[in-house]
Order: C-alpha cells, then structure tokens, then sequence
C-alpha cells in the first residue's frame, strides 16, 4: 500500500477514535516500571509462571500480532522492549477490538497488567487496561530492515531513532562521555563557563566564519570559528582554570569528519604549558573510553585502537621527513623541489607559502593515516600556530601539540603565547596572508590585546573535538552518525 494510503487509514482510525469519544493525545500517563526495570525485577522466570506484580508501562508499538481472541505487542521505549500479552478475557470485547483494531505499528501506548511468562516463556505484561497516549499518522520503517536508506535516516532523523536501536545506543553514549568529562574538569577544579557565540571578530582558529547581521546595532557579527580568545580573557580575570563545551561554526565542506555546526570542549589551565596539556588529554580521554567500554582497547572500523597509556609523542618534523622522505628542514623552494622529484603533490596555493602550511599538507597526506593509536605531534611551525608560545631552544617552532586517533585530528593544544607585543606580531603576520588571499588566516583582536597587556599567567590550553572522539569511542565512521541532527543538503 502506498504511504499516501496508509496515512489516510490512520487518520480515518484518528476520527473513528474521536467520535467514540477517545482522546488520541492525553496529557500524561503514570508510568511505574521501564521495559528494562521488569526484566531486571524477573530474570529468571520458567514458562507460564505468574508473578502476582502489577506494572504499568508506556512505549511505541514495535510488532504486533493478531491471533483470534489473543494479541501479542511488543512495546518498545528507551531501555528496551517488554511485550504485552492481550486477551479478550482481560480485556473484555469492546476494549479488545479497540486494541487490535484502532491501534497501528508505531502508535505510544500505556498499558497495565500482571507480570506474567508465556507459554514459550516470554516475559509479558497480561494487560487488563491499555491507553492511547499518541496516535502514529505516518508508517514505520519496513518492519524487518528498519531504516537503511543514508540520506533519508539524517534528514528525518527521530524515525531513525525509532527504528535503530544502534543510533540511539551513539546518543546515549555520547551524552555519557559529556559526563565523564565534566566530572574529571569539575573534580580538578576547572570552571565551567560560557563565552559568545555571535563575535564581532572570529578568531581563535584559522577557518572560514559564518556571518549574521545585527539589525538594531546595524553591524555584521560572525558565528564563532572557537571560544578561544574569550576564555584566555578569563584567565585575565584571575579564573585559573576554566572550560566550555559548545558550539562552533565553520563556513567549510562537509565530509565523514566534518560537520559546519560541531561541538568542541575548550579547557585552559593558568601556570601550567603544552606538557601538561597532554597529561590531562591522556587522563581525561582514558577516563571516557573506560566509561563506554570498560577496558583500554577499542575497535574502529575494523582495527583495534589501543589506548594504554603512556601514548606516543613524536616530533611533527621528525614524523614528516619519516613518512613523506623529505626534509622539512629545507627552505621551501628547496623543499617543493625535493617533493615534486618524490612526486608527492602539493596544491598550488600552498605553494607560495608559509611553509607550515606545506609541512601541515605533508602530515595531513602522507602521516595522519597512519597515525592509528593515540599519538602526539609537537611541535609546529611558527608560522601556523599564531596563538602558541615559541618553542624553548627552537625559535622557529612552538610548543604545540595535535592529537590523534584512528587517523583523525582530535585535539589541538598549546603553551599559550602572553606576550602582548609577540601576540600583535603574529596578528599581524596573520593580516599579511589575509591580504594575499588567505581567507583563513586570522585577525587582529584589539579587544584580546588590550586585556592580554593586563597580564594572562602563563598557560595550557587544549581543544577537543568531541564529536570526532565520539565517533571514535563509539565506532561510528561518520560525524553525521553522531550528531542528533546534522546538516543534510537540500530536499531533491
């Protein structure tokens, strides 16, 4: 039957509901036990057994069975699933015709009965009183496949929900490795702050902003690239150790790991640097893969990833000239002429420089695969790292830290640059390439320099993107597969 049809049988049972005097859509319902909760309380029942225990539950119709004067339904809510055992004995014949009649797959019932085995020893509830708490007017998936179609599960993604337990079971995760780190930040410590969302001038990170308009202050006002600037404007102001976890937006592409609207947690400790920084990266992100799963080893599409720590540390030089075979040392003219012999391709605009940005092509395309297990890559270019301190004993690098997981960047971290003076410098240096065509490439903050000419103490700062760790934890290989409701394209 077409979907049209069906939705035009269900809504003829809605009006046939109504004139007998039923409300399709109560207010409430007094739920006494969850599907999981009566599993729990009768593990271990033989076939037929009663229990004497009254429950009532509430959930959507998953299945359900027409078998003469009997019914079975299986009632699904957000622990799991408990079937119900309808007769017309229970029942009686009017409430009986309306449960096998009036109701449809999909539709949210409340039912109340004994706990009761069946002949083949399912745990039931022998319903003696049912109500119809919500009346589906669309179909389920197809019953036995659920919803397989890509697309079609991110862009009605509460159908999804229903029909996927695994998509529920990400979300459900997800939320609990939020809790895991609130707890290790709070129980350390670190406040939990909020900062704008809308800024007069992006910064914080090299990406592309979104821009909005305010019409009362007739001014143009960007969706924050990240929280960055803000919360060392805090520490500023004597908060030593502070994080947020939220949204940030970035005018860029959409892949398996990225997602314009993502969640990111920012966390920055006062008299502490980049090694620190990874302490508590290792630590923290420890803490979330013992919660989801238990133990230290995980499996992400198809291989294990081992999180035993201590993780591995390597120099982003190092680690280029090992796996590209050429020297990053070099002057750039040199360095592109070494790897167009290697025939390793490298984008025209990132020709012309800085070489940080060729150095970060080679670790994206030649490394960052087989970087598999936790792994540590310090120390960047100066000219791509604009807010961290020099590296003590090379001026040319930074103390800057990425992490990486199952081949994917999951954290960025440095010892936070506070020198007003040097600050303004890579500012500027930042203005440069935006004048050559970098539309990436930072701006002046007037605002962050006059508060870092207060004095900031000298501190970490570390940037997670929650979302890629989720994936990671939970093993899905694509970011839209753990965000509730991620940017689909346009209806065709």
């Amino acid at each position: 039957m077409a979907e049209a049809d069906l939705i035009a049988a269900r809504r003829e049972k809605l009006s046939r509901l109504r004139a007998l005097g039923i409300d399709p859509f109560p207010y409430r319902f007094e739920r006494t036990h969850t599907a999981m909760e009566v599993r729990a309380a009768f593990p271990d029942l033989g076939p037929e057994a009663h229990t004497g225990t009254e429950v009532r539950v509430a959930g959507r119709i998953m299945a359900l069975r027409r078998m003469g004067r009997i019914a079975f339904a299986v009632l699904q809510d957000r622990t799991g699933t408990i079937q119900l055992f309808v007769s017309q004995r229970s029942l009686g014949n009017e409430s009986y015709r309306l449960f096998v009649e009036g109701l449809d797959l999909g539709d949210i019932v409340g039912a109340w009965g004994e706990v009761i085995t069946t002949k083949t020893g399912e745990l039931s509830v022998d319903t003696s009183g049912f109500v119809l708490l919500a009346k589906a007017l669309r179909p389920l998936p197809e019953k036995w496949h659920g919803l397989r179609d890509v697309e079609k599960r991110y862009r009605h993604r509460a159908l999804d929900l229903i029909a996927n337990e695994k998509s529920r079971r990400i979300l459900e995760q997800r939320a609990l490795v939020l809790r895991t780190i609130r707890a290790y930040l709070d129980d350390r410590g670190f406040l939990e702050v909020e900062t704008p969302v809308l800024q007069p001038i992006p910064g914080g990170a090299m990406a592309r902003p979104f821009v909005t308009h305010h019409n009362v202050l007739d001014r143009d006002l960007y969706l924050r690239i990240a929280p960055e600037l803000y919360l060392k404007r805090l520490l500023v102001g004597g908060l030593e150790r502070v994080y947020e976890i939220g949204k940030n937006f970035r005018n860029e592409g959409i892949s398996t790991e990225h997602n314009p609207e993502f969640t990111t947690l920012e966390a920055y400790q006062a008299y502490a640097d980049y090694q620190d920084a990874m302490a508590l990266a290792e630590e923290m992100i420890e803490r979330c893969v013992l919660a989801v799963s238990g133990g230290h080893r995980l499996e992400y599409d198809g291989r294990e990833v081992d999180f035993s720590r201590p993780w591995r540390r390597v120099p982003l030089l190092e680690l280029v000239a090992e796996m590209s075979g050429a020297d990053p040392e070099r002057p750039l003219p040199e360095l592109l002429e070494e790897l167009e012999r290697k025939g390793i391709e490298v984008p025209e605009h990132l020709k012309k420089g800085p070489k940080g940005k060729v150095i970060e092509h080679l670790l994206e395309t030649q490394a960052q695969p087989a970087l598999w297990n936790p792994t540590f890559v310090v120390d960047y270019p100066i000219d791509i790292s604009p807010l961290a301190k020099r590296k003590r004993g090379r001026p040319d690098l930074t103390e800057r830290f990425e992490l990486f997981i199952a081949g994917m960047e999951i954290a960025n971290a440095f010892s936070e640059l506070n020198d007003p003076d040097e600050q303004r410098q890579r500012f500027l240096a930042q203005e440069g390439l935006r004048a050559a065509g970098d539309e990436e490439a930072q701006r002046i903050d007037e605002d962050f320099l006059r508060d870092l000419e207060q004095g900031m103490p000298p501190a970490a700062g570390i940037g997670i993107g929650i979302d890629r760790l989720v994936m990671v934890l939970t093993g899905a290989t694509s970011i839209r597969e753990v965000i509730a409701f991620p940017l689909v394209g346009e209806r065709r």
